[in-house]
Parts: structure tokens; C-alpha cells; sequence
């Protein structure tokens, strides 16, 4: 109507609102003829189309009968579209609406009350106060160090990959499927920092330690002459191999890697899970080391079988291990070098994420009242980082704080009268 001058068009505008909207010259035309016809009558203008009143009608298919089938009887759309009986196009279609959506259900680990109970404490020791009321925010965890241990394979027994027209895939083959070659690496990472102006003064990745050793071969091969050396793998992990990597290989890295702060000393919690393998504070030989050249080192044990308390075991190594099978690694030397690839390639942003998503966690751990039958809570991290928005400490509800220092204390209490 701005380009109407006495309720005619300037020439050429029909044809530029065609160009600037992509629809043609004709529906222009009608939707201004429309508009002009209601403008004289002094009546409101729709130009809603009626082409969406044609065609064949949506096959309408209740909530409440997909909700009532058993889960069993919808793991998949053929069995889903038999007992709705329905299509299955139909079923693909309601899946693309949103009406229907796929969904993995993993399988949890079994909780007990006093675990539930050690978890709940756990996250109350990590909320900044001394009582329900002042705890309301985690804190940033900067001196914190999460270790954990996870099995490389060499390849996936099957892998999706996308191929051109009569582009043949990739041959690959193995002398036992059931025997994949494999490698158990240990990965240390801390939470990233940035500076005023948003730069990366600390990416948080330590490093990833692998249990192999070098030994000369000993009798010569078609792939090989005897003494070249050949990368073995530590199959027996116990507690005096995980302590002379973490004395001997990671406790260097960590104080060189360490950001310089004001220079005083320097105080560094490194959480592990529960293995056997792992040594305690404790440990006599650990008592001699954990303090050296102006760090103190405190080792503590994360709640029994709490894999969603741990950094890598919360999202980062499935990042790592998509990104090394990228790679397609052919023998153990070459699996080596794509895994410290894609620890060193994944981007810091990725594992301060993972360190956010740890605070939201704790917090569905508070409401569910220590137990893990909860959802990965997304909040839109990228979104609210790019307002400003997010923050290093995370809000802990103060209902669920009250709930989980009440079902602590009482249990603590009881104890006691025992």
C-alpha cells in the first residue's frame, strides 16, 4: 500500500513484491486486488490462501492409543503401524509432525537408598553455604580435575556412512568380530577459562593417557622383522599400574598445563570414580607425592555408581570416540594417533558445555531426590551464552535443597542412634 499512489500501483511494483517474496506475478496481483476491492468497502482483508482446504484429509491418530500400547509392543514403525493399524508412511509422516518421536532407553544403574543418600550429600558438599538457606549456587569447580578410564575399539562392527551413486563402500574386515583390537585410555580434563573479553586463556584438556607399552618383536613376520617395536597393550589395569600413571605421567602434565594464578599455593581436587584400580588419599606411596613445587593434590572418590557425576562420562568421551571412528584407524599405532587427534581437535566450547551441563544435572539429581530417573536437561546454552546470559554458577532450586539436606541430615541421624 505504500508504493499506492490514489489507489493505483507505480509501475513495476507487482513484479519487484514478486522478486522480493519468490511467489509469482499473478498471486501478487490477487492478493492486491483482494486488499483494494476491502479497502474501498471499509472491510478487513485476509489474504489467507484456501489451498490448504484441498487434498486428502490427515489420518487423525488419538494420543492416548500410542501411549496405551506397551513399550515392548513399539520398538519399531512396522510393529508401531500394525498395532495402530495404520500405514507405516503414515507413522513416518506423524514422526516428521513431531506427533511421534524416536527414543533410545538406556539402561540405568541400580540405586539404593543409601546411595541415594551418598549422592545427595555429594551435591550439597559442591553448593557455596552452610545451611539450605544460603545454598543456592554450585561452586565454579576451577580447581577441580575429572579422571576416568574408557575402552577404545579399534572399529565399530558396523558404521554408517553415506555414498555417492554407485559409489562402493569401504571393504573392511577382521579376524574376529567378537575380539576387536582395543586400548583403555585414561583422559584428565578441568573446566575451561576465559578472560574479560571472552578469550580461551585455558582449554581444560589435559590430556589422554594410553595403558601401552613398547617391546622389540621377537621373531620376524610377514608385516614385520624381529626387534622392531611394537605397541603392546597393558592388559591387566590394576592399582599399581594406575598409580604409576598417575604419579609418573599425570601429575606432570597437570602442574605444566596449570594456569598461573596470583603465585600462592595451589590447592587441585582430582575426582575419580570407584574402581578398584584407583588408590585412595591414603595410599602410602600418594602420601609422599601429593604435595610438590607449590601444589597440594586431594584425591576423592565420586559417589558409587554416579558415571552421570563425571565429566567424560556425562558427554565428552562419546564426543572423542564419534571422532575418532571418523578417522577409521587400521591398527593400533594408527587408533593411537586418532584418539589424542580428536581429544586435542574437539573444541573447548564443547567441554565447558559439558561442565554447565553438569550443574543442571546435580540439579535433577536434587529433585529426584538422589536417584537418576531423569532426562538430560538442555536450557540452550549457545542461545543464552550469546545474550549474556550465562553464567559460571548455576541456581540450585531451594525447594529441592531443603528436600535433600532434610533426607541427609535424618539419615545421618539415624546413623548415629545405631
Amino acid at each position: 500500500m505504500s508504493r499506492a499512489k490514489e489507489g493505483n500501483l507505480q509501475y513495476g511494483s507487482i513484479k519487484a513484491a514478486s522478486i522480493e517474496f519468490n511467489i509469482s506475478m499473478r498471486c501478487i496481483s490477487g492478493i492486491w486486488n483482494s486488499a483494494k476491492k476491502h479497502t474501498e468497502t471499509m472491510l478487513k482483508d485476509s489474504v489467507l490462501t484456501n489451498m490448504h482446504r484441498c487434498g486428502r484429509k490427515r489420518i487423525q491418530v488419538p494420543v492416548d492409543s500410542i501411549t496405551s500400547l506397551a513399550m515392548g509392543q513399539r520398538s519399531c514403525i512396522r510393529d508401531l503401524a500394525s498395532m495402530l493399524q495404520v500405514s507405516k508412511s503414515t507413522v513416518h509422516r506423524m514422526m516428521k509432525r513431531g506427533l511421534i518421536r524416536p527414543h533410545t532407553n538406556p539402561l540405568h544403574p541400580g540405586l539404593k537408598e543409601p546411595n541415594k543418600k551418598t549422592r545427595l550429600q555429594w551435591i550439597l558438599n559442591l553448593l557455596m553455604g552452610d545451611n539450605p538457606l544460603t545454598m543456592r549456587k554450585y561452586y565454579p569447580m576451577y580447581d577441580f580435575v575429572h579422571l576416568d578410564e574408557k575402552w577404545f575399539y579399534l572399529s565399530n562392527k558396523s558404521q554408517r556412512v553415506y555414498l555417492a551413486q554407485n559409489e562402493r563402500g569401504q571393504y573392511r574386515a577382521a579376524c574376529s568380530s567378537k575380539f576387536i583390537p582395543k586400548v583403555m585410555f585414561t583422559a584428565v580434563v578441568g573446566r575451561p577459562r576465559y578472560n574479560e573479553d571472552g578469550e580461551c586463556t585455558f582449554d581444560g584438556k589435559i590430556g589422554i593417557f594410553p595403558f601401552t607399552y613398547q617391546e622389540a618383536a621377537k621373531r620376524s613376520s610377514k608385516n614385520r622383522p624381529k626387534g622392531t617395536m611394537v605397541t603392546k597393550t597393558v592388559e591387566s589395569v590394576n592399582q599399581r599400574v594406575t598409580r604409576q600413571m598417575l604419579i609418573e605421567q599425570i601429575i606432570p602434565v597437570i602442574k605444566a598445563k596449570w594456569p598461573q594464578g596470583d603465585g600462592g599455593p595451589k590447592t587441585i581436587f582430582i575426582q575419580q570414580d570407584n574402581a578398584k584400580a584407583h588408590i585412595t588419599q591414603d595410599d602410602p606411596q600418594w602420601q609422599q607425592v601429593y604435595q610438590q613445587d607449590g601444589f597440594t593434590f586431594i584425591l576423592l572418590q565420586q559417589p558409587p555408581n554416579s558415571p552421570d557425576l563425571n565429566i567424560l562420562d556425562l558427554g565428552f568421551f562419546r564426543s572423542i570416540q564419534s571422532l575418532m571412528h571418523k578417522k577409521m584407524p587400521q591398527d593400533v599405532d594408527k587408533m593411537l594417533e586418532a584418539v589424542h587427534e580428536a581429544y586435542h581437535e574437539l573444541d573447548h566450547k564443547t567441554l565447558s558445555n559439558v561442565w554447565y551441563s553438569l550443574q543442571f544435572v546435580m540439579n535433577e539429581i536434587l529433585k529426584c531426590g538422589g536417584g537418576n530417573d531423569y532426562d538430560i536437561p538442555h536450557v540452550n546454552k549457545r542461545r543464552i551464552q550469546s545474550e549474556g546470559k550465562l553464567e559460571d554458577q548455576v541456581t540450585a532450586p531451594m525447594w529441592a535443597v531443603n528436600e535433600a539436606w532434610e533426607k541427609v541430615m535424618n539419615g545421618a541421624s539415624s546413623s548415629n542412634i545405631n
